[in-house]
């Protein structure tokens, strides 16, 4: 992982243009947990069988022949990531775990790597299925495919305790003249520019953590991240606090957005499969039981697809 961005810097416009386009977070886990990435970080040598050319391909067979799935994530708490003692854990690798194993694939193993790499290391056959909990978006669809999303994601601000400049939405933020920040290759960075702020006037950080420091010392007013991000991580402050989740406007509509795996374009029969279990654990009510342990709710359960967030 790169080490955080200086409290008082700004990354430059083509990092700003990287991180709008293949990232959605930045990478974010403990110091045990960064010493366990290390460990495994020689995994991504390796590389899966190549694609073969039947129709709709035949990764699946292929993996329950092996009776190991590869796993592409980017060591992201809670979505997927090592844990202090060790093991894979997070929300997507917890479901690969269950979807998988009832595909007939026992055994998952990580793949670590950073967030801007994991469509670049999916496309180069470094993993066999990206489980970050990333993102869908028109962008990514156009160089990866999509189980409908697993988990919906509204954002919200760290705030001073009392919220006194009232900061509820984008528009607040540019109204009042409020100092912004956000994470590296969030995509609040776009919502906030929508809305009227200066991108060059954003303060950018290193994920959710240095976002609740910059606002504790009053380096800026307001820190942007997802719901589930911010109200977990101002739990570890007596400063600041999380403020209702909102959905921020995309071309002028109020817009939520959905994560899901992703997969490489080839591979229809392995989505089309793990779309079927996913959505037996979705009217059964299993999705939310192996999830909520990750801090999801049932505001995070979401019926939205894949088509629906790629633009199609």
């Amino acid at each position: 992982m790169a080490p955080p961005l200086g409290n008082d810097s700004k990354t430059s416009p083509e990092e700003r243009t990287r991180a709008r386009g293949t990232s959605r977070r930045s990478l974010l886990a403990g110091v045990t947990a960064l010493g366990a990435l290390g460990a495994l970080g020689a995994t991504g040598c390796s590389r899966v069988a190549t694609a073969s050319g039947k129709e709709g391909g035949d990764l699946l067979d292929r993996l329950k022949a092996q009776g190991v799935v590869r796993l592409g994530i980017a060591g992201e708490i809670p979505f997927g990531y090592i844990d202090k003692d060790g093991e894979l854990t997070g929300e997507a690798p917890e479901l690969a775990k269950v979807i998988f194993g009832r595909l007939g694939v026992e055994n998952v193993q990580p793949v670590p790597t950073e967030f801007g790499s994991l469509i670049p290391g999916l496309a180069s056959q470094q993993f066999d299925v990206v489980a970050a909990g990333m993102y869908i978006n028109a962008e990514r669809c156009a160089q990866v495919i999509f189980s409908d999303p697993d988990y919906q994601m509204l954002d919200a601000f760290i705030v001073r305790k009392g919220n006194p400049k009232k900061l509820r939405d984008y528009k607040d933020v540019v109204e009042s003249g409020a100092k912004f920040a956000t994470g590296t290759g969030y995509a609040e960075i776009q919502y906030a520019v929508e809305a009227g702020y200066e991108e060059s006037d954003i303060l950018i950080v290193q994920d959710q953590v240095a976002g609740m420091n910059a606002v504790e010392a009053g380096r800026v007013d307001v820190f942007a991240g997802t719901a589930l991000t911010v109200r977990d991580v101002v739990k570890k402050s007596g400063k600041v606090e999380a403020t209702e989740p909102f959905a921020p406007l995309v071309d002028g509509k109020p817009h939520t957005d959905g994560g899901g795996f992703a997969f490489r374009p080839t591979e229809t029969g392995l989505r089309d499969a793990f779309n079927a279990e996913l959505h037996k654990m979705k009217d059964s009510g299993e999705l939310l039981r192996v999830l909520r342990p990750f801090g999801f709710t049932e505001n995070e359960m979401t019926d939205l697809t894949a088509k629906e967030l790629c633009g199609g």
